[in-house]
């Protein structure tokens, strides 16, 4: 059961079925009564393993900006029941949410949340939090979650990550300056209740995160159910081996 309905998609939705997804950010999707296939906008820059079987039910959202090459963007892919939000930047705004509305009791009770802090010349964090009193600055960096190597278990990454290697050993960075380090797994399907490292996938990324554990950055996953009406906050999620 859901515990808490957070946000709904915030954009004219409709279902179609999945053709093919290629060139890593283009998904050919069919339409009910449309002849004529719709190429769609794929923001998720991971190989979306076990998300690209072709005859799929997919959500796809429409854009008001008309300026945009390509008016619709691929939300969701369902597998089996459950849907999976392969839009990574859904994950971001749920934690935004969650962050803003204390409903993560370890980092909640802040007084300022704010978005993309710049860290040096040209690395950012997706959040920073500050306190009241002028206190500790907390930085959060967040990962959207969609593979699933065994049931109930979510896995990230779904391939290598240099990008995220980059941001664990900035993490590292923060917490020794002083500052405190959280590192945010945001679970975009509600068929898993633990999340674990897919070690085989990049192992390097998987050492770099117990090392970070190590030097005090603190590990989070929650995960997030999706349906057609939008997303819904499950528990946090425990983290094993």
């Amino acid at each position: 059961m859901e515990t808490s309905f957070l946000t709904g998609f915030g954009l004219k939705c409709q279902e179609g079925t999945l053709i093919q997804r290629y060139k890593r950010f283009l998904a050919d999707i069919a339409l009910p009564g449309e002849e004529k296939n719709l190429t769609v906008h794929v923001p998720n820059t991971g190989s979306m393993m076990g998300l690209k079987k072709p005859g799929s039910k997919v959500i796809i959202s429409k854009s008001l900006n008309l300026n945009r090459k390509l008016s619709h963007t691929l939300e969701c892919i369902q597998v089996g029941n459950t849907w999976v939000c392969v839009n990574t930047g859904r994950a971001n705004k749920l934690a935004g949410l969650l962050l803003s509305r204390h409903m993560i009791p370890d980092v909640s009770g802040y007084e300022q949340v704010k978005s993309e802090p710049r860290i040096g010349d040209r690395s950012r964090f997706d959040f920073l939090l500050t306190e009241t009193d002028g206190g500790k600055l907390t930085y959060v960096e967040v990962k959207s979650v969609t593979l699933s190597l065994s049931e109930g278990i979510a896995h990230f990454p779904d391939a290598k990550t240099e990008r995220g290697q980059k941001h664990l050993r900035l993490l590292m960075d923060t917490v020794e300056q002083g500052h405190r380090a959280v590192m945010l797994y945001i679970c975009m399907r509600g068929d898993c209740r633990q999340f674990s490292l897919a070690a085989d996938i990049d192992k390097r990324y998987a050492e770099l995160l117990g090392e970070a554990a190590g030097k005090g950055v603190q590990i989070i996953a929650y995960g997030v159910k999706v349906n057609k009406r939008g997303f819904y906050l499950f528990d946090r999620m425990d983290i094993v081996q």
